[in-house]
């Protein structure tokens, strides 16, 4: 059976700070490419309410408008709601 080299183990040695950036990474895969996503989102949201409570104010077409509208809070809404979960998960 084969042992591995301790010479090899000890020149590898992580830095402490490289080790717990690895460990975060390892408990919550992928937080910041998820963070992205959340402010991406709730980003176009809340372009797209701003869009359409004007055209709703301007009473263009409302029976396309309002649902739309209301679809545009709802993203904002649920990207709110997942960005404050995630930084409950992480305490």
């Amino acid at each position: 059976m084969l042992q591995p080299k301790t010479k090899n183990r000890t020149t590898t040695q992580l830095q402490p700070e490289r080790y717990a950036r690895l460990k975060a990474e390892i408990t919550a895969p992928y937080r910041g490419f998820r963070k992205f996503i959340y402010i991406a989102g709730g980003s176009s949201g809340l372009i797209g309410a701003f869009i359409f409570l004007f055209q709703s104010l301007a009473g263009r077409s409302l029976e396309t408008t309002l649902p739309n509208l209301a679809l545009q809070i709802g993203i904002v809404a649920a990207t709110v709601l997942l960005w404050r979960w995630e930084e409950r998960s992480r305490k």
